[in-house]
């Protein structure tokens, strides 16, 4: 009898591996498995060894947290080849269930109807509040009032400053309210000939565009639909005149980015991105060690505020996506998860999308490391303000095609004598044109 119930126990000790191990080949021959679309590198085009970091972090929490889902991406597609890449994906059926979305990318997207409409996931989920993101970051993934995409990652565009040179002209670092005024006075005492050879060789600014005065001037270029452009607003056209009034100090030559590297220009707009780069350890060292410099807001117009472009990177779900639930929870976990954001300012050059991380001691601190000691780190209650108060660009389909004709036209009036007024008036003839067709 005993020997019986040896027999029966591991029989029964048998069968209960066998079931396991079938259970096992069962599930990992029907798990589900989510596509996620990425590209290595970074969105704004500065170094960054850790592309992958974030990525693998959040899937194999999400797979933990998920038993029978598995996350795959495929590794190695550059931003450059992403937005073909991703739409063979389209067309061949086989749109990831999860990607990042590129801003040049996002309205024709949604026009296409490839991405899946937010809104309904959204007011469902009672552990999501929208309000928790930046303003501007949740707008950009807006169409038409719906939400699209969900905002990862975002990069403001901020004033550099050559305080090295400043100081030894004697001027302080202007405050974050600083307007065109006081940007014009400091340029037109320190562009200077400093060799006597005729030819400038100190600047005020370089890379300052007439579209970046525009925006601090609460100019609106276009209509939300594109069908409208107001290139006469007289905003506009002050802002032009500035532009030009500030490119008109340096008698004709071309200022380029290598001059303010090299120490010889006081301002450059650059991102935010840029500023995380060259402020630490190595990237100073090659780039920016011959001086100090620091970062503030661009200048207000007078009809405006110190406020500029803000640029982010997008995240959505594929509207043929078999498991919209799971894609929503791994979307979240990217962009609304706290750990998950801080690692934004862990890992890479942009900042936090939610407005209580970049806010936070924590942030704070991370941009404090590998900072010199002696030079001060960007403030968060800055970083805070220009995000939430940044201007996003417009997103209907021919608005890129559009600014390279405005662009070169107004370059015209930048560098000839050409009338503002009756030039812009010929540009906002031609982009209706334009948009029209």
């Amino acid at each position: 009898m005993k020997k019986k119930m040896i027999i029966i126990g591991n029989l029964i000790i048998l069968a209960s591996i066998i079931c396991f191990c079938g259970y096992k080949i069962y599930q990992k021959n029907h798990s589900i498995v989510l596509e996620f679309g990425m590209f290595a590198g970074s969105n704004w085009d500065v170094a960054n060894a850790n592309s992958y970091v974030i990525i693998d972090k959040v899937i194999a929490q999400f797979e933990a947290e998920h038993p029978g889902v598995k996350v795959h991406y495929t590794s190695g597609i550059r931003k450059t080849d992403y937005s073909e890449w991703y739409a063979q994906q389209v067309l061949i059926g086989k749109t990831p269930d999860v990607a990042m979305i590129l801003s040049d990318d996002f309205d024709k997207l949604v026009s296409l109807d490839v991405l899946e409409n937010l809104d309904d996931m959204a007011d469902n989920d009672s552990s999501f509040h929208a309000e928790d993101y930046y303003t501007t970051a949740l707008n950009t993934g807006k169409y038409r009032g719906a939400q699209y995409a969900l905002p990862y990652e975002t990069v403001p565009t901020l004033m550099f400053v050559n305080k090295s040179l400043l100081n030894h002209e004697g001027f302080m670092v202007p405050e974050s309210d600083w307007t065109w005024d006081d940007m014009y006075d400091i340029c037109s005492k320190i562009t200077k000939d400093l060799n006597k050879d005729g030819i400038i060789d100190q600047f005020g600014t370089c890379n300052y565009s007439w579209q970046e005065a525009a925006y601090s001037n609460g100019a609106v270029l276009f209509d939300e639909d594109g069908k409208e452009c107001y290139f006469t607003d007289q905003r506009v056209i002050d802002s032009v005149k500035f532009a030009k009034k500030l490119s008109d100090l340096n008698q004709g030559q071309n200022v380029s980015q290598d001059k303010f590297d090299a120490g010889n220009v006081a301002f450059m707009p650059l991102t935010f991105a840029d500023y995380r780069t060259y402020k630490t350890y190595p990237y100073k060292i090659k780039k920016y060690s011959t001086f100090k410099w620091d970062c503030i807001t661009l200048p207000s117009g007078p009809e405006g505020d110190n406020v500029s472009e803000v640029n982010t990177l997008l995240m959505g779900i594929a509207k043929q996506s078999k498991h919209k639930d799971l894609a929503w929870e791994l979307l979240k976990l990217f962009t609304y998860d706290k750990d998950i954001q801080l690692d934004i300012f862990r890992y890479s050059q942009g900042a936090s999308v939610l407005k209580s991380v970049t806010s936070s001691k924590e942030a704070e601190v991370i941009l404090s490391e590998d900072t010199d000691e002696r030079e001060r780190v960007i403030d968060n209650t800055l970083l805070d303000v220009v995000i939430e108060k940044g201007i996003i660009a417009p997103k209907f389909n021919k608005y890129h095609e559009t600014m390279i004709l405005a662009e070169g036209e107004i370059n015209k009036i930048l560098s000839d004598d050409k009338n503002v007024e009756s030039t812009l008036k010929i540009i906002q003839r031609n982009v209706i044109s334009f948009l029209k067709q």
